[in-house]
């Protein structure tokens, strides 16, 4: 395998394994799938899956790279240029941005300056080796934006408009994902607005329940019993802190860092922990029953490094099948311990 194609801080999924994240299901089953192309352009068109297929269509190998860590390479994808999409419709010279809408529950989107769709080779694409793409991932026809983290390829794309100023999608408004999204410069999320003074303030009630804190910066503190239950704490850093007995159940920790940080009899039931990293940490009595765990590290590339768990952790054997490889076999060994 070629890691050289791996950028900083991801892990491989399993081989033929394409991890389902995200929305599972478009917002409705149309009979007519169809695609309309409006905005900045001299001729709005709606495009049937028939029409998308009659163009001259390829086949790409294209590396994919998830926000939360996992990545598949060598993914071939089969549908049409981005460019040769759009030549119909002509553009006008005043578009500087393109949109992507989905179909979906959330009116997903996202966007790109059509400068770097170009550059990247943004493709329109509806079979994955050699199959129609499932519903769950996006059929059935989503866009891939190579280069780029997989939220910038959007699933069940229904409508696509070109604009002379950036509209912010749906995970770049609310979420606070980077709007540029380069997996080899770790563009993961956008600066966080919580500095360490204001982020001592929040934390020193030791109460953050339902709170959106993007990126909050509790390292090396003392915060036993944190109730943080449904609170939004992407990105956030823990390092090192003493969390026992904290609450985090049902919160979004997506790409958390709790590195070495004291997690006993800490609840993690139903949380988001997708691409966190609990390498080193002391999970000893911590309940993370029903999280979500695509990405999740335990242990990195050292045994030192491992967290630390016993009989009195738990953990979904169902869990397994949402891990990585190496973390695959790190969990399996700890479950097959359990008395």
């Amino acid at each position: 395998m070629e890691l050289h194609r791996l950028p900083p801080g991801q892990q491989l999924a399993a081989a033929g394994k394409w991890p389902l994240v995200g929305e599972r299901e478009p917002a409705s089953l149309p009979t007519d799938w169809s695609v309309v192309v409006s905005g900045l352009v001299d001729s709005p068109r709606t495009w049937s899956l028939n029409d998308l297929r009659s163009l001259p269509q390829e086949t790409r190998t294209i590396d994919i790279h998830c926000v939360t860590r996992w990545s598949v390479l060598g993914a071939h994808f089969t549908g049409v240029p981005l460019s040769t999409f759009l030549d119909s419709s002509r553009p006008q010279s005043t578009a500087k941005f393109i949109s992507f809408v989905a179909h979906s529950p959330r009116a997903h989107s996202t966007s790109l300056s059509l400068h770097d769709a170009a550059q990247l080779n943004v493709f329109i694409a509806w079979a994955f080796d050699g199959e129609p793409i499932s519903r769950e991932h996006g059929g059935p026809v989503r866009v891939v934006t190579p280069g780029r983290y997989f939220y910038k390829s959007l699933k069940w794309l229904s409508r696509v408009e070109l604009l002379a100023d950036d509209h912010l999608g749906y995970w770049e408004a609310s979420a606070g994902y980077h709007n540029r999204a380069d997996p080899w410069l770790e563009e993961r999320y956008i600066a966080s607005g919580i500095g360490k003074k204001e982020a001592a303030q929040i934390l020193l009630d030791g109460k953050i329940s339902g709170r959106e804190l993007l990126g909050l910066d509790g390292s090396d503190r003392q915060l036993a019993g944190l109730q943080a239950r449904g609170s939004l704490l992407r990105n956030a850093n823990f390092a090192r802190a003493d969390l026992r007995g904290a609450d985090f159940s049902g919160a979004n920790l997506t790409n958390a860092r709790f590195m070495q940080a004291d997690l006993r009899d800490a609840l993690f039931v139903n949380a988001d922990l997708e691409g966190a990293h609990l390498n080193g940490s002391d999970l000893r009595g911590a309940d993370l029953r029903g999280a979500s765990l695509f990405g999740t590290s335990f242990v990195d590339t050292s045994p030192s490094s491992a967290a630390m768990l016993d009989a009195t952790t738990r953990i979904d054997a169902t869990a397994v099948d949402q891990l990585m490889p190496g973390q695959t076999e790190f969990i399996v060994q700890f479950l097959t311990s359990v008395p």
